[in-house]
């Protein structure tokens, strides 16, 4: 049974009306949805074993079964405990991260328009099914294999599937329709491939698994790279493991030079060895990542690779374009100039004619009319003044049989269009495009005037030409029709600037970030948005792309940092400006739209496509999707950034000093001559409770207030720059000379020393971790309730410690002895001695900042 018509005539037919909503569910449960297969995700209870492979937690396994062998089952039992806690913690936050991705993944889905009922639709690629009518355009991702019925100019890559980077030229083929084309074939499309130039409609002959790139898609499985910082914290993990590993064996050794028995030594170094090793310090900035990234989309801002969360506090230079990223991208025509010249119809104007005729606005389901807003407000502008009735009337008299599609190149659009006396050419652009392809005009000066006096108004310009045409042409190209054309007259229109653009470039400015602003417009239609916006400041320069063609590298690269508005510029230019700014040792992000974009995307730091007027090439290519195309949203994206940076650094900071301050104690008690101060359950408990909750609560607090006031972060800076690893050692000392004068104070006035010892260790890391909760607000400026998180996972962790203390049951499992009211006390209070030294430490860091 054939699902395709097979004649000539019944195509022709069906490319005006497409499937029937009927047709397309009979044919989506015959052929399933438009997807692949993707690799088999590790099912939950895969994911869970998994937490049980590392190096540590196997160590931590044989610990458990030596405390067996000892008859230590009591210890035996609590590791097990403290193992199976751990993997279960682990489970879920690798699992939430898994899912959090995913989202995002779907988020970023292929959107296809197509003709379903005689109306035009947009879907998700994955329901589409054979049979299916598809428009394409330039930017277009290709969703399905589709034979091309009707082409314009259209030009393919076709790299993700033969390797060959050369645009491909297709053509349309609409006698019959061929089921198993062949890859090379000249009038087929395949999906995962990209149109780069012109339009068509198109027949999907294959979906899902059946298309080509179905055929391979086991070679397109890949692992989600690690970032960066990742891979720093894997080799930094590495380091510790192994210098942690050797402290414990001296540990070992000397305690046995000091006739230590060895099983409860073995124990205490081992344990001490998995409490130490910041084993999962990479684990928690996966989640923070992750999660942030889920964040940063509720914001608007789609993640697609996830080193692009932590290069975001690096930003030194955002280069934006300015049509409906900076404006509203809701055009209005102002004004209208037309030359005297003779009409091609008689009650119409020449830029009446062309302003109705030259453009892709397309009616939806709803008869609402859907395209581009340059375009939108042309024909709004037509319909305005000629009324409904005559639009409509011109569309029929002149419809379109060809066109060549616009391009950054060229920067002008031509359609072709038959009557039954005349056959026309009608072109519009920008102004000097249009002027060259024109024949001499006497106005020209006075047309050249009015555009730049529009523009220096901030009125966007465009110029409007055309021709008779002798006969239809039998090619159509750019050389043979873009000629000797006659001038019609040119438009302005106004797209007025977001109100909260002028804000977040003067938030940019702030935080050490430089706007620039690239646009295909005139140079003072540039300088007129860039000065009501805030970009262009005295000092400041705008280029044109004529000017920056003149300039050699070298040149460009001494002057990049003192441009902040680029006009009238190419693609390729817009890389050059990436590659100058990176040399200059700059971190840049960079928005685009387009195909041609693309390249400059993929070259900047940052690569930022439009999600609503974005093409799928220019989205593929991006590191972030704007979902809403705003400036602001960018500014917002690299504020959240830095935020999840900040609190990577906190949990760091938290979690090291933490470990430093074990170590320091178990080493350093034996060696003063008091006796080893911690069992190994004592080490595993607070290593469980205090390096757990309260951590993964730090990822969730809130931003610094100078955050947008400081300079951006060097990518390459560490996570110990800045303090941090000072502050690690000596609050970690701090925390251990406070544990250790506790065990000798109890020792000399013959307290309860070892369960002291045990809450005082327990206690100062919950205040350290309340008070690195900002490196310069102290905690009464912040507020209790600015983390609720927080301070519930501080406030149980400290009853779950008052619980083993007091309650008999976990007074034999954990070798602890109910303290008296003095000595729960003392340790409360040398619990806070950390809290306060670390507000004293941001009290002195002000006072040097602000005398």
């Amino acid at each position: 049974m054939s699902f395709f018509p097979s004649s000539p005539s019944e195509i022709s037919a069906f490319i005006s009306k497409g499937l029937s909503e009927a047709e397309v569910e009979k044919r989506r449960a015959e052929f399933g949805p438009n997807l692949l297969e993707e690799k088999k995700r590790k099912p939950a209870w895969r994911l869970f074993l998994e937490q049980f492979q590392d190096f540590m937690i196997v160590i931590l396994m044989v610990a458990a079964l030596i405390s067996g062998v000892a008859g230590e089952w009591t210890d035996t039992i609590i590791i097990l405990v403290i193992i199976i806690l751990n993997a279960i913690l682990g489970f879920v936050q690798e699992y939430r991260a898994e899912k959090a991705m995913e989202s995002l993944k779907k988020m970023s889905e292929v959107q296809a328009n197509l003709i379903r009922n005689g109306k035009n639709v947009q879907v998700k690629s994955e329901e589409l099914v054979p049979g299916d009518l598809v428009r394409l355009e330039a930017g277009n991702m290709i969703p399905a294999d589709i034979q091309l019925l009707e082409g314009f100019s259209i030009q393919m890559d076709e790299a993700s599937l033969t390797g060959e980077s050369v645009p491909v030229e297709k053509s349309g083929l609409k006698n019959q329709i061929i089921e198993s084309p062949k890859v090379e074939s000249a009038n087929h499309l395949f999906k995962g491939t990209l149109v780069t130039n012109g339009r068509g409609i198109g027949m999907v002959i294959a979906t899902g698994m059946q298309t080509q790139l179905g055929k391979i898609a086991d070679l397109l499985q890949e692992e989600r790279p690690k970032t960066p910082l990742q891979e720093r914290m894997k080799r930094f993990g590495k380091i510790i493991s192994y210098l942690v590993l050797l402290i414990c064996l001296l540990i070992f050794g000397f305690g046995i030079l000091r006739g230590e028995e060895p099983i409860p030594l073995l124990l205490l170094s081992v344990s001490l060895a998995v409490a130490a090793i910041p084993e999962a310090l990479p684990a928690l900035i996966t989640i923070a990542l992750s999660l942030g990234a889920a964040r940063l989309a509720k914001k608007e801002a789609l993640i697609r690779k996830l080193p692009a969360v932590e290069s975001l506090g690096s930003i030194t230079y955002i280069c934006t374009d300015k049509t409906g990223t900076l404006t509203k991208n809701q055009m209005t025509v102002m004004q209208t100039a037309s030359a005297e010249i003779a009409p091609i119809t008689s009650n119409y104007s020449n830029i009446d004619l062309a302003m109705a005729l030259n453009h892709d606005i397309k009616p939806d389901e709803d008869g609402e009319l859907q395209g581009e807003a340059t375009e939108l407000a042309l024909v709004n502008w037509v319909r305005g003044n000629l009324g409904e009735e005559d639009y409509q009337f011109i569309q029929k008299l002149f419809p379109r049989f060809d066109e060549i599609p616009f391009d950054s190149e060229r920067k002008r659009m031509s359609t072709l269009h038959e009557s039954d006396s005349k056959i026309i050419l009608l072109c519009k652009g920008a102004m000097e495009s249009i002027l060259d392809a024109c024949t001499p005009n006497a106005d020209k000066d006075e047309f050249l005037r009015k555009s730049n006096e529009w523009a220096a108004n901030g009125q966007r310009v465009l110029a409007f030409a055309g021709k008779i045409l002798d006969q239809k042409p039998e090619k159509i190209s750019t050389d043979s029709l873009e000629k000797d054309l006659d001038f019609f007259g040119i438009c302005g229109m106004i797209d007025p600037p977001r109100e909260e653009a002028v804000l977040a470039i003067q938030e940019c400015k702030t935080a050490g970030i430089h706007p620039v602003m690239i646009t295909g417009d005139h140079p003072e239609t540039a300088k007129a948005i860039a000065k009501e916006v805030g970009i262009l400041e005295s000092g400041q320069k705008i280029l044109t792309g004529k000017e920056f063609a003149q300039l050699s590298d070298k040149q460009f690269e001494q002057e990049v940092e003192h441009i902040s508005v680029y006009a009238r510029v190419t693609p390729d230019q817009k890389i050059r400006i990436v590659k100058a700014l990176q040399k200059r040792g700059h971190y840049v992000a960079m928005t685009g739209d387009g195909v041609n974009d693309a390249p400059s995307l993929r070259s900047s730091t940052i690569g930022v496509a439009m999600g609503i007027t974005g093409t799928d090439v220019s989205k593929e290519a991006a590191h972030m999707i704007l979902l809403d195309d705003n400036f602001a949203t960018i500014v917002r994206a690299i504020r959240e950034g830095r935020r999840i940076f900040d609190n990577i650094r906190k949990f760091v900071k938290y979690i090291m000093t933490c470990n430093g301050a074990e170590i320091w104690t178990i080493v350093v008690a034996p060696l003063l001559g008091l006796p080893i101060p911690l069992l190994p359950i004592h080490i595993l408990w607070i290593n469980l409770v205090t390096d757990g909750l309260p951590a993964l609560a730090l990822a969730g607090e809130r931003a610094e207030k100078n955050i947008m006031k400081r300079p951006p972060r060097p990518p390459s800076q560490s996570l110990f720059a800045d303090g941090v690893g000072v502050h690690i050692i000596w609050v970690g000392l701090l925390m251990a000379g406070v544990t250790i004068f506790s065990q000798f104070w109890a020792i000399e006035h013959g307290w309860h020393w070892q369960t002291m010892v045990f809450t005082v260790l327990a206690f100062s890391q919950l205040g350290h971790v309340l008070a690195v909760r900002s490196e310069q607000t102290f905690l009464y400026e912040q507020g209790f309730k600015s983390n609720s998180p927080l301070l519930l996972s501080v406030f149980a962790t400290m009853l779950i410690q008052l619980a083993v203390i007091y309650l008999p049951f976990f007074n034999s499992v954990f070798h602890t002895q109910a303290l008296t009211l003095e000595e729960l006390a003392f340790c409360f209070g040398m619990g806070l001695i950390v809290f306060h030294a670390v507000e004293l430490e941001k009290f002195i860091k002000r006072k040097r900042k602000f005398g």
